[in-house]
């Protein structure tokens, strides 16, 4: 994801360049379009049966089958996710006319995006460790 984004943002910024539209106007424009995105790929994660948190039983929880018959249940990660996502998407589209300045969209989806995805990735059991004692992940600094 974040591999994707960073490229994304290069291609924006030669875009912009050759067209001569502010790069932040551009983001900005860009910035729901890429939300609304992560709303709907993160379901892709659940038909791969990928990305899922640690075990859990609260009530919206996965059932996971191993190969040898064991079921368990997990926080469904992508699910808050892209719930997550759907809500910035509503806040983005009711604060886009109140903008203030080139940027100011797109500054406000990488806020709301890195503290969810912050959260979430506490959740997950699929990440790498940076500071195993704190519980925290490659993943979350990035976010952060």
């Amino acid at each position: 994801m974040y591999g994707g984004t960073i490229a994304g943002v290069l291609t924006v910024i030669v875009w912009s360049r050759a067209k001569k539209i502010p790069f932040a106007a551009t983001l900005d424009a860009a910035s729901s379009g890429l939300i609304l995105g992560q709303v709907i790929g993160r379901w892709a994660n659940f038909v791969n049966r990928e990305a899922f948190g640690r075990e859990t039983d609260i009530f919206c929880r996965m059932e996971l089958t191993t190969p040898d018959g064991t079921t368990y249940s997990v926080h469904p990660t992508f699910l808050y996710e892209s719930i997550w996502c759907f809500v910035g998407l509503a806040l983005l589209a009711a604060y886009i006319k109140k903008r203030k300045f080139n940027g100011d969209i797109a500054l406000r989806y990488l806020v709301w995006y890195g503290a969810g995805r912050f959260w979430i990735e506490a959740l997950r059991t699929d990440s790498l460790l940076l500071v195993p004692s704190l519980g925290l992940r490659a993943s979350q600094l990035v976010a952060a």
